[in-house]
């Protein structure tokens, strides 16, 4: 029988749409090219102890283009949650490895954010050979323009702040919004511009909560009715730290917020908090397109011996960037950036 060569791919930390339409596209290209793929089950666990994995073909992705979530599941670091310290017992680096090795991959598509990459990277330097690809909401990941799930979040998030202008119209109401975004701003920037917000807070520019009151009061006595906040998840006050509801999970700025401003200014305050809804639901257009390019270019880095590097957006164009370079740190906004100056000549507060 003749041998087919084959190719892995796995979904690891937090979903987003766009997952399943990545996935369609490995499989499809990689059927033109003549490999087999593999769907490794919960990310990276799955090649923990026995693989946990099942055979993909065209006919197991077919509608898959407008699915949310993932048909390999995900999950959040698991056994790779810490640094690795090799030569450890039960390394799971060592396990996966050899998993990799045993089930005769020429390639593992990891399709995830950057500790998805870190732990891609982690496997590469041990002879792996990987090629990423970018997936978060939040768009923070560095070394791509864009990464796919942005878009749709971007998308659900502006939509959300439509609805409650009329509301907040209707009753004289501060409205304050809180999105994803944990040490990023790009969601609550991009969809409080697109949604005519009045303020906008984000995790690079702390603010101070009595200016942003004593603008809104302005706004008042100028004969405006109502104001929209968005806040990120992430934003925090000058001199001051993020808002935590539990270890390690960031949550209640907004509720904070809703209620300082309505002591400070005297107005009817509530408080939306959007949450999972940005993961969740089928993709936009763009980030079916955009899916569906990192997955064939994926396949095709792997055809070409690309290995050690992850597939990027740069500009209209579609690359390769070495794994290095998707980690160790996040792509934040720039408090001085082209977008930050158009917001702000818009007359929208940031709260410095």
């Amino acid at each position: 029988m003749k041998h087919v060569p084959r190719i892995g791919v796995l979904t690891s930390g937090g979903d987003a749409p766009g997952l399943n339409a990545v996935i369609r596209a490995v499989v499809k290209t990689a059927d033109s090219r003549g490999y087999e793929v593999l769907g490794i089950q919960d990310g990276f666990e799955g090649l923990i102890g026995e693989p946990h994995y099942r055979i993909l073909t065209t006919a197991d992705v077919s509608g898959l283009l407008p699915m949310g979530g993932t048909i390999l599941h995900t999950t959040n670091k698991g056994h790779f949650s810490g640094p690795r310290v090799p030569g450890t017992p039960n390394d799971p680096y060592e396990e996966a490895f050899n998993n990799i090795t045993k089930l005769n991959l020429k390639g593992l598509i990891t399709i995830g954010g950057e500790g998805t990459q870190a732990i891609a990277m982690e496997l590469s330097k041990m002879g792996a050979p990987i090629i990423g690809v970018p997936k978060t909401i939040d768009n923070d990941l560095p070394g791509t323009d864009r990464t796919f799930g942005f878009d749709t979040a971007l998308q659900v998030a502006t939509d959300a702040i439509d609805r409650l202008h009329t509301t907040a119209a209707s009753h004289n109401r501060i409205m304050v919004v809180e999105v994803m975004g944990r040490h990023a701003g790009w969601i609550a920037l991009h969809s409080g511009i697109a949604g005519g917000a009045d303020v906008i807070l984000i995790p690079e520019i702390p603010f101070d909560i009595e200016k942003i009151a004593a603008s809104i009061n302005e706004r008042y006595t100028e004969g405006h009715s109502f104001c929209i906040v968005v806040v990120a998840e992430g934003a925090s006050p000058k001199g001051g730290h993020a808002f935590y509801i539990a270890s390690g999970r960031l949550g209640g700025i907004g509720h904070t917020i809703t209620e300082q401003l309505g002591q400070l200014t005297g107005k009817d305050a509530r408080c939306v908090v959007l949450g999972h809804l940005q993961r969740g639901g089928g993709p936009t257009p763009y980030d079916r397109i955009l899916a569906t390019r990192y997955g064939a270019a994926a396949v095709n880095a792997i055809h070409d011996g690309i290995t050690a590097e992850m597939v990027a957006l740069r500009a209209q164009d579609i690359t390769t960037v070495p794994l290095e370079e998707a980690t160790g740190h996040i792509k934040t906004v720039r408090p001085h950036s082209d977008l930050i100056r158009t917001a702000r000549g818009l007359g929208i507060i940031f709260g410095d």
